[in-house]
């Protein structure tokens, strides 16, 4: 069964990562991918395209739901995305195009 345009989104988990089942660390420094995507929705929100009220409502529903297995951490990159394709202003052709470039140049590091 597929999910649409959010398959592309439902491909990045790792068939062996499931979501904590305790609370996440939160002395852990964050990843620089952590610290980009919360520039980059503090923009989205500033921009006016996506309010991160509106996202934090968005990242429950879904966290509990679509992305349940995701772990906590990853939440808002993965419901950015979704909202971002359901108001079409990113396509998941363009979106796995966009990774794929991504990947290549953390795999080449």
């Amino acid at each position: 069964m597929s999910r649409g345009p959010y398959e592309v989104l439902l491909h990045t988990l790792d068939p062996e990562s499931r979501r904590e089942s305790t609370l996440p660390e939160l002395d852990r420094k964050p990843d620089p991918w952590e610290s980009s995507m919360q520039a980059t929705c503090e923009c989205l929100s500033w921009r006016g395209t996506l309010d991160n009220l509106e996202r934090r409502h968005v990242e429950d529903a879904l966290g509990e739901t679509v992305y349940h297995d995701f772990p906590v951490r990853t939440r808002s990159v993965v419901v950015t995305a979704h909202t971002l394709m359901d108001r079409g202003l990113i396509t998941p052709e363009e979106l796995r195009a966009r990774m794929e470039v991504i990947r290549a140049r953390f795999n080449r590091e």
